[in-house]
């Protein structure tokens, strides 16, 4: 697997290094510590696996901008995002921009790996987060990106989120077997053209069943329903 590392912590790079050392199969890792570098990877190595992209780069005014540009140039590579922080609000504007997942630096080894497992077959990884914010400010922060989440907060629990969920949950929803694969496809993060491609019906009706799906969730927007089907546990 070959990875992409972009952060401006040349320690960090070192520590993923050995971290990963040992992993099979190998992985490689790619360096870069500037949105520039990180095109010129890119550019240069075209089987790129996955980008873990620091949100907090030294000169970046806005690592969410990179991330909605990386995601607009290269949509097939999933995108992990590390922060110094589990702050809700930023762990949701991720996810909800089209981040496969968010890792606290601050993560254990272990967890920092099966996180990257989880991204790598498919899934989406959301840490516990930080509840001890006031809640008028936690809301200001939220609605400055995302529509008001539904009461009561799908992200209360202190499991980590994978997705997609496990197929006999997913099968109890009363919804149909289609609205069940666009359901799937929703949470592996591909849009809505690709899912009409995929299961080759329009992109109109991709909409009205993702519709349904809100409606059965209880949820109005992509991340929630990450969020909210990521709660579920096994019976």
């Amino acid at each position: 697997m070959q990875l992409l590392l972009i952060d401006d912590h040349p320690l960090i790079h070192v520590a993923l290094r050995a971290l990963l050392a040992d992993q099979q199969p190998p992985v490689t890792v790619h360096s870069a510590e500037t949105s520039a570098q990180a095109r010129e990877q890119l550019a240069t190595h075209p089987g790129i696996d996955l980008v873990l992209l620091d949100l907090e780069l030294a000169g970046q005014d806005d690592g969410f901008a990179l991330l909605k540009e990386l995601r607009d140039s290269h949509p097939s590579i999933p995108i992990v995002n590390l922060s110094g922080s589990n702050e809700m609000a930023k762990v949701i504007r991720a996810i909800d921009q089209g981040a496969m997942g968010f890792i606290p630096k601050h993560s254990a080894p272990e967890e920092f790996k099966d996180a990257l497992l989880l991204v790598v077959t498919g899934g989406i990884y959301v840490p516990p987060m930080r509840m001890n914010d006031d809640p008028s400010t936690l809301r200001r922060r939220a609605d400055d990106h995302l529509p008001k989440p539904p009461a009561p907060a799908p992200v209360a629990a202190p499991a980590p989120v994978s997705a997609p969920a496990p197929r006999t949950q997913i099968d109890r929803l009363p919804i149909t077997p289609r609205q069940q694969e666009v359901l799937r496809g929703l949470l592996q993060g591909k849009s809505n053209k690709v899912i009409a491609q995929e299961l080759k019906i329009s992109a109109d009706t991709v909409k009205d069943h993702i519709a349904v799906i809100f409606r059965v969730l209880n949820v109005n927007s992509r991340t929630q329903a990450v969020l909210a089907v990521g709660q579920w546990t096994e019976d």
